[in-house]
């Protein structure tokens, strides 16, 4: 991304090149205030917030929020020296105290770009369509519905469908873009129009 500083292109992941713009674009808005790191242990245990570091793909706030919510704090409690006639350490001076908020995951779905067929030839010689954003069934790649499978009810985003003689049902999504199954589109319910976004919370 052009105007971030990085010593070179192995290593650096998407997640910290995102915090270098989000840095950016946010010091239009406000004036940012830099907290060293090595000190986001002390604010988390202070507040109670644990961490996992064992596995970074797991879309919860142990993972993706609490050190946010720990650095924040440090504009309401702090870790200080003390000194006294007999005696000298540090406490904490201040308050803040955690809430429930609620914790977003948003992606991006996965659509192919519209191409009439696939390059290679199924069986029997036929070449299966690929992409496209409508559906023969009023449904739109990318739209968010609802269906069920026994007494389960699911929800996810349109990312497919089939319509032949044979078959017909569309595909669905959850916010990964792993596929949750194929469903008969009469039994599937509009919920919200492609954002073009996958919002889960």
């Amino acid at each position: 991304m052009g105007g971030i500083p990085r010593e070179t292109d192995a290593g650096i992941s998407p997640v910290t090149i995102g915090q270098e713009w989000f840095r950016a674009e946010a010091s239009k808005l406000a004036p940012l205030k830099e907290i060293d790191s090595l000190d986001t242990g002390k604010y988390r245990t202070q507040l109670g917030l644990v961490k996992d570091k064992k596995d970074k793909s797991k879309q919860v706030p142990e993972t993706h929020a609490n050190d946010a919510i720990a650095l924040a704090s440090t504009a309401f409690i702090q870790y200080k020296e003390f000194h006294t006639a007999k005696i000298h350490g540090h406490h904490w001076v201040g308050e803040c105290s955690v809430t429930k908020a609620p914790f977003i995951v948003v992606t991006r779905p996965k659509l192919f770009r519209r191409k009439l067929y696939q390059e290679n030839y199924s069986k029997g010689g036929i070449l299966k369509r690929q992409g496209g954003t409508i559906t023969p069934f009023g449904f739109r790649s990318g739209d968010y519905v609802q269906t069920s499978r026994k007494s389960e009810i699911i929800r996810g985003w349109v990312g497919g469908f089939t319509n032949s003689e044979k078959t017909k049902n569309i595909s669905i999504y959850d916010h990964n873009w792993s596929r949750i199954g194929q469903f008969n589109p009469k039994n599937i319910k509009l919920i919200k129009r492609s954002t073009k976004l996958c919002v889960v919370n």
